[in-house]
């Protein structure tokens, strides 16, 4: 028997299923509690700073894109406005777990209707409600299997997975990840590729498998797989090993007649700096500073932003820096900033290059701060002969050329000489030929984009098929960005994990693309799949994939164009 979703972290597993089952109940509608409310109101705040000191302290062990996630987690687990509301419905004699779940689900309905960046937080929402529940009424959490360090890996399959229970698990524990939930940004998707974990999202069924059946995971076809034979076994896993061993690990991003391609790593955090430079990338296209800013009640010094980017500029000498600056606002508030105003739809709302107009002195110290980073490797370079890196800062959640101008004169005025912003609202598409002649590059979050061009959640697996990057919609998207880039000079990245998937980077190369960022664990396999393709049949395979009617049909269009590419199938 076989199930099939969508493949987003590579690799072959194989063990039993462990199914994670149960969920905390719904406390009772209209529960109330006997005496005063004092007692009830510190019950209540009490479990939700336990459950937000549990997430930060998991983060801090899991260190990576895990450490970001669990932070944002632990700093909606203690937000003032929930802590009120949890607080006022106690004192209406609701008991503390029935109060919890109601103030939860003012805010979860707010982020399902938004839908886009905030509604992929539902899934983080529900688990952070029910382990402060859990701590309320004494309910077990379902949680993995503790690991014993005995047996078979197990394949882990779930509804959806939290970060919190994912992030400490590695893959001499866990074989495979398989969720009928989820996309291929999901924090499912984000934490299995960090982890070097195989995983397939987005499939249907997976929770009827039988607890203990034996299940081979194929992350890079989607495949699951029940009780599979040994000739199956073997087939996948000689497929798998074809495509490691034709993977370069080192040298420049090149298609094989010598068009370069820089590919870099996006980094959430000082520890995956590592991590990028093992996998032979050639700086950084997508640097996030939020792990910053997060969690705190004073703002970040400019001598310790400082300190963190003359790091990673440090790591690449003569390379390429790209930080994005800083990216909050809607699901992840800043404690020391004002608490925002309530909003319709928040993901539409006021976050990225919005909240920096608001509170500038926020964005002040950020852009003094990365240049006194630059100015210090400049000199260290010039003490040391050798080549200083090239610090690039660009901005999130642009729409106008008004608002591009206005982030890149911050950055001039700053000596950072080269300004640029995130391509992630159509509207920016659309008239980017006058927005790209005001900065001096753009990055495209293929991400945030085709989740705003299509209206679908990234999150929801029954939307899966909208937020697949082969659309050929969004493919028109990008090459309108990066045909304004190339008219004008400008240079032209991608920094979504689409660009993860080598036949996907091809075209995207095809379409003119000029860098590529993505998780460092991928950079091998697109350094190879570039590697064995001429520009033409990039430009070919990205002709074929815009000319087709579906994502599929895109995708095979695209492949056959790709003869270098080891297949899919097996």
């Amino acid at each position: 028997m076989n199930l099939r979703g969508a493949g987003v972290s590579p690799g072959i597993g194989l063990g039993a299923a462990y199914v994670l089952t149960g969920a905390v109940p719904e406390p009772a509608v209209g529960s109330t509690y006997e005496g005063p409310p004092e007692p009830e109101r510190e019950r209540a705040v009490a479990a939700l700073r336990q459950v937000a000191g549990e997430l930060e302290a998991r983060g801090n062990r899991a260190g990576g894109e895990a450490k970001e996630i669990l932070k944002a987690q632990a700093l909606i687990a203690e937000d003032p406005g929930l802590v009120v509301g949890v607080k006022a419905l106690i004192d209406e004699r609701i008991a503390a777990p029935r109060a919890v779940y109601q103030a939860f689900a003012k805010y979860r309905d707010m982020l399902a209707s938004a839908g886009g960046y905030l509604g992929e937080r539902v899934a983080d929402l529900d688990d952070i409600r029910d382990r402060v529940i859990a701590r309320l009424t004494g309910h077990p959490l379902p949680a993995p299997p503790p690991d014993r360090g005995t047996g078979e890996p197990y394949v882990l399959i779930a509804i959806d997975l939290a970060p919190a229970d994912t992030a400490l698990l590695s893959k001499d524990v866990v074989a495979a990840f398989v969720t009928e939930g989820g996309g291929p940004t999901s924090h499912t998707a984000i934490l299995s590729r960090a982890m070097g974990v195989p995983a397939v999202v987005a499939c249907p069924g997976a929770t009827e498998i039988p607890p203990g059946t034996r299940v081979l995971v194929d992350g890079n076809t989607g495949e699951v797989r029940l009780e599979p034979t040994e000739f199956d076994v073997a087939r996948h896993v000689s497929a798998n090993d074809a495509r490691r061993q034709r993977m370069t690990t080192g040298g420049p991003g090149r298609t094989r007649d010598g068009y370069l391609v820089q590919l870099l790593a996006n980094i959430g955090g000082p520890d995956d700096l590592d991590g990028a430079l093992a996998a032979g990338a050639e700086g950084v296209g997508l640097y996030r500073t939020e792990f910053l800013f997060l969690g705190r009640p004073d703002a970040p010094s400019v001598a310790e932003q400082e300190q963190v980017y003359r790091a990673a500029l440090a790591a690449f000498p003569g390379g390429r820096v790209v930080v994005r600056t800083l990216d909050a606002g809607a699901d992840k508030p800043l404690a020391f900033l004002p608490p925002a105003a309530p909003e319709p739809n928040p993901a539409l709302g006021e976050r990225g290059l919005r909240l920096f107009e608001k509170y500038p002195k926020v964005m002040d110290a950020q852009l003094e701060a990365l240049s006194v980073a630059a100015a210090v490797d400049r000199a260290g370079a010039v003490r040391a002969g050798t080549a200083a890196a090239e610090l690039q800062v660009m901005a999130p959640m642009v729409a106008t050329a008004q608002e591009a101008k206005w982030f890149a004169d911050a950055c001039h005025a700053r000596g950072l000489p080269q300004a640029g912003v995130m391509i992630e609202i159509p509207a920016a598409v659309l008239r980017a030929e006058s927005l790209v002649t005001v900065v001096d590059f753009v990055s495209i979050g293929t991400n945030d984009l085709a989740q705003y061009a299509f209206a679908a959640d990234r999150q929801s697996g029954a939307l899966g098929s909208l937020q697949d990057p082969w659309q050929p919609a969004l493919l028109d998207l990008v090459a309108m960005t990066a045909t304004a880039a190339a008219d004008n000079g400008k240079p032209c990245g991608v920094c979504g994990e689409s660009a993860a998937d080598p036949a996907m980077a091809c075209v995207f190369v095809g379409l003119g693309v000029t860098t590529l960022s993505m998780g460092a664990a991928a950079l091998p396999a697109v350094r190879t799949g570039l590697g064995a393709h001429t520009l033409d049949q990039c430009q070919l395979a990205a002709q074929a994939a815009r000319g087709a009617s579906t994502a599929a049909h895109a995708r095979a269009a695209a492949r056959s164009h790709l003869p270098g590419l080891v297949p899919l199938g097996v």
